[in-house]
């Protein structure tokens, strides 16, 4: 392929490996091995709040310490992102992806071999480093590959690999601590990544119209990058994204560290029992992050009306959990499971509508920006939930955070005077039947 061959370093490696034989056949190549690394990428970050009862147990931590963990892991990623995108915008995703996979192994195998809270905290900071690439990168390398009429159902795909990663991880990190210590979780997640890279770099293809650019051209000086950045945040269809981002990936967070916590506290659910639900909410997110975004494919309103349903849905569950069904074990495994269709399923969707929004040829630095903003929901949201857990005592104050800022940003969205007001949602759904990405406004 003509776009891995922009340097010598490429083309050697390009040599060895197949060549699509077509511009079609080989994408479902390209989404499969894309949903495989992020799913490897993601595995033991994800499985932080299935072992939240054994860290607490072997590592004595309080409900904070615990979100901590997962912030950190998101900590480099409020920087790293948008470098990453930027990269991608001049380099193959092969290598910018790969490199990143094996930055979140080496981590995590090396880190290993250093027990205690404050050599975990370091471990997630490196693993973060190195997932900034894969987020950005995987999305970018679908969304060369399918038309924008099929894009969304093949960016839920892609995306259910977070989920994918979260469910399997929760199946099998608990029994390996339980078994082995929480060592052995580690140098799981570890060998899991390093596949993941090795996959990746050895299977990703351009595709043939070369959508995308690598190599050349002079390097862009940070202050015009800055000034990029500043304007893009600017524009008016990034609002809708960034209020629907930071609201929903709260939420995903929340759920993620929370579930177990909440079900074994709350509503006495034996801490087995109280993960099998947590695997269960992940694999309906994996079914969410697919069915909405074909949906969005289709919806005659637009593709961001999809993530206007998960704002809607994700409200009424966080508040059902501050009410008695959130003390019933029932009925609040239930509303986890339908937490996780929603409240991880949104991002299928979401990720098509950003590639969609970028100005052409800067794809990459429109996802990195969203997904940097993101971040900062990220790294804040598990250690704020958890303090106000620890302050008071209890599950409820949580969730109604949550339920609040969901539907802020379901009424600011829905509000005709905003940016995101539906009747932009139709000039969308017409410019990708046209097969053409719809440009900020």
């Amino acid at each position: 392929m003509r776009g891995d061959r922009s340097t010598s370093t490429s083309a050697s490696a390009s040599a060895s490996l197949p060549e699509p034989s077509s511009g079609t056949a080989y994408r479902w190549v390209v989404l499969g091995i894309a949903t495989f690394t992020q799913a490897a990428a993601a595995f033991f970050v994800q499985g932080v709040g299935a072992l939240g009862l054994h860290l607490q147990r072997d590592l004595h931590l309080s409900t904070t310490q615990l979100g901590l963990l997962l912030s950190a892991a998101q900590l480099v990623p409020l920087i790293g992102l948008s470098a990453a995108g930027a990269l991608l915008d001049r380099h193959s995703e092969r290598w910018v992806v790969g490199a990143g996979a094996c930055v979140v192994g080496a981590g995590l195998l090396v880190g290993s071999a250093a027990p205690g809270y404050a050599s975990l905290l370091l471990v997630m900071l490196v693993v973060g480093a190195g997932y900034s690439t894969v987020q950005p990168g995987g999305s970018k390398s679908v969304a060369a590959w399918f038309a924008p009429s099929r894009r969304g159902l093949a960016m839920g795909i892609r995306q259910a690999g977070l989920p994918l990663g979260a469910a399997l991880a929760s199946a099998s990190l608990p029994v390996l601590a339980e078994a082995y210590g929480l060592r052995s979780a580690l140098v799981a997640g570890g060998l899991v990544a390093l596949l993941g890279a090795g996959v990746f770099m050895a299977f990703h293809r351009r595709p043939p119209h070369g959508t995308t650019r690598t190599g050349g051209g002079p390097p862009i000086p940070l202050t015009t990058q800055l000034r990029e950045r500043l304007r893009m945040l600017r524009e008016p269809s990034m609002a809708r994204i960034m209020l629907s981002g930071t609201s929903l990936i709260s939420v995903q967070y929340g759920v993620g560290v929370l579930t177990v916590l909440h079900l074994h506290r709350t509503a006495s659910v034996d801490a087995d029992t109280a993960a099998v639900v947590l695997v269960a909410a992940q694999g309906a997110g994996v079914a969410g992050r697919i069915c909405l975004a074909a949906w969005s494919d289709r919806a005659t309103s637009g593709r961001y009306a999809s993530v206007r349903a998960c704002l809607v849905a994700v409200t009424a569950g966080t508040v059902a959990l501050m009410t008695p069904l959130g003390h019933s074990p029932t009925a609040a495994c239930v509303v986890f499971v339908g937490l996780g269709f929603f409240g991880l399923g949104w991002y299928g969707p979401w990720v098509a509508y950003v590639a969609e929004s970028a100005p052409p040829g800067r794809t990459g630095f429109a996802l990195g920006l969203a997904m940097s903003v993101n971040q900062i929901a990220i790294v804040l949201a598990p250690p704020a939930l958890g303090l106000l857990i620890d302050l008071t005592h209890g599950f409820t104050p949580a969730w109604g955070v949550l339920s609040a800022l969901t539907a802020a940003a379901l009424v600011l969205t829905l509000d005709p005077r905003s940016p995101g007001h539906p009747g932009s949602d139709t000039q969308e759904h017409a410019s990708r039947a046209q097969g053409r990405p719809q440009k900020y406004a």
